[in-house]
């Protein structure tokens, strides 16, 4: 029909017949089109619809009247916020400009940045040779919930990645923070399961382990890095502060090995783990198999990466410590309890990430759980009635009033027997009760089987004598099975003896 758009494919469909020789009626025909809308496709008069970009202006937009004017220069110093040029415009034009005009804003002030705005800077894509970086830096893993025996349990991933073969290390530390010794350990372990030392390391500044330090702590932390770099012949690089993206060859991995945890989580049809040791197999074993996608370049990069030295670097950072008359020594603004026997005595403390290696002298006297995550507005303590239950069976009554008496007992279950003993015991029974009860369950090593027993006798509502319970868990012994071994001749050896073959001792 006159008047009607013809469309861009109408226009390939007849241009295609033409040049295939079809006459310009027959061209029209197959395109559904007139022989003189063909003619003038020929003459090139008339174009098709085209489903590209408007190149004209269809309607005067709001900022037409004031754009050079009011807009530009503002523009030009380098206001580019859409949301605050729109409201000083409301306040220089009353009644002109209606909020739902903040999109048009956005689009034209998108527009003459591109045209007019400063330069942006370029990303450069890096070629990596083999051997010759690892960077590292932790990660949240922020959808990613596991529990440990039902307990949810908050924690961080280390990241370490050789960039020219994709080699992936991936360790689990407890807590939300990002501590140097947990970088060590993490990088320690990552460079040893890599087979090699690359020859420049590069970090994110390790910001988020020297937040909030003071400038004495973070020259130490900086000064351990570059010594720990060091010792493997790495040269310790950092990212420039707020250029994230130069740790891109790293941070872009941290999402696809998340992502291929919390499928291999889904695929083992449970969140729960026995121990922290077992989630972190469990986690190895995920970045095994991510590794077996590069085997063939990580041949290649191990070939150029340096030798591991003979021994390991510090990852640890030291203390030392005066066992008080409370059997406690102080770490890192936490409170600890050793066993009462070194009360008095000097000890030198390595404290790792997740544990404390307490030293006499040489001798290593006691290894204690770190507390990782401090306890706001107090001090944290970690406590085990084990160490002290000696001394705290000679004056029971000391239980009730004692400053940390609720860190004394080890679990849930012995908190709310302490609670229904006090509740229904006299005051000087109920101590004597619930320090029986530990005493009990450190002698015998019946210390979950003992809270067990104990519940069920409260839930039958039957009394809580501690002579039954003494008699049911005391004089626990290993029953030895009763192996008998017969005693053979002596002449059965001759055989193996040439001279005394055929005769006997």
């Amino acid at each position: 029909m006159p008047g009607t758009r013809i469309t861009s494919k109408q226009v390939e469909i007849y241009m295609r017949s033409r040049k295939q020789g079809s006459t310009q009626e027959l061209a029209a025909a197959k395109a559904g089109i007139s022989k003189s809308t063909g003619s003038l496709i020929d003459r090139n008069k008339r174009q098709g619809k085209r489903n590209g970009i408007r190149t004209w202006q269809t309607r005067k937009g709001p900022f037409d009247g004031i754009w050079e004017a009011g807009v530009v220069p503002k523009l030009q110093q380098g206001i580019y916020q859409a949301t605050f040029l729109l409201r000083e415009l409301q306040k220089q034009y009353p009644d002109q400009f209606a909020d739902s005009t903040l999109r048009s804003l956005q689009r034209k002030i998108a527009e003459w940045r591109a045209l007019h705005g400063p330069d942006k800077e370029v990303m450069f894509l890096q070629v990596h040779e083999p051997g010759a970086l690892g960077v590292s830096d932790f990660t949240h893993p922020k959808d990613i919930q596991i529990t440990i025996k039902g307990v949810l349990f908050e924690h961080i991933f280390y990241h370490f990645r050789l960039p020219y073969s994709g080699f992936n290390y991936m360790q689990v530390f407890a807590g939300s923070g990002e501590p140097f010794t947990a970088f060590a350990q993490g990088l320690q372990e990552a460079l040893h399961a890599a087979g090699g030392v690359p020859t420049a390391h590069r970090t994110d500044s390790l910001s988020a382990a020297f937040k909030n330090l003071s400038a004495t702590a973070l020259d130490d932390a900086t000064e351990r890095y570059h010594a720990f770099a060091e010792h493997y012949g790495m040269e310790a690089k950092r990212i420039n502060p707020g250029k994230g993206h130069e740790n891109g060859t790293i941070e872009s991995s941290h999402r696809h090995i998340k992502e291929r945890v919390d499928q291999c989580l889904i695929m083992r049809g449970s969140i729960d783990f026995d121990s922290l040791e077992s989630y972190r197999l469990f986690i190895q074993d995920v970045t095994l198999q991510h590794n077996r996608h590069n085997v063939k370049n990580l041949e290649i990069e191990r070939t150029a990466l340096k030798a591991l030295p003979e021994t390991k670097a510090t990852d640890y950072t030291e203390a030392v410590a005066i066992v008080s008359s409370t059997s406690t020594i102080d770490v890192a603004r936490v409170t600890y309890s050793v066993p009462s026997r070194l009360i008095g005595t000097r000890l030198h403390v390595k404290i790792y990430h997740d544990k404390l290696e307490c030293y006499l002298g040489s001798i290593q006297a006691v290894v204690l759980k770190r507390q990782c995550k401090p306890v706001r507005g107090k001090r944290a303590r970690v406590i085990d009635y084990k160490h002290v239950i000696g001394s705290l069976v000679k004056k029971p009554g000391a239980f009730r009033s004692c400053r940390f008496r609720d860190d004394l007992l080890p679990n849930d279950d012995y908190r709310f027997i302490w609670e229904y003993a006090n509740r229904t015991m006299p005051l000087r029974d109920s101590g004597k009760f619930i320090v029986g009860l530990l005493n009990l369950a450190a002698t015998q090593d019946c210390e979950n089987n003992l809270a067990i027993a104990v519940m069920q006798i409260i839930r039958s509502e039957k009394p809580l004598k501690l002579a039954d319970l003494q008699n049911q868990f005391n004089h626990q012994k290993i029953v030895l099975p009763d192996i008998s071994v017969p005693q053979h001749s002596l002449s059965a050896y001759n055989r193996f003896i040439p001279s005394f073959q055929g005769s006997s001792l």
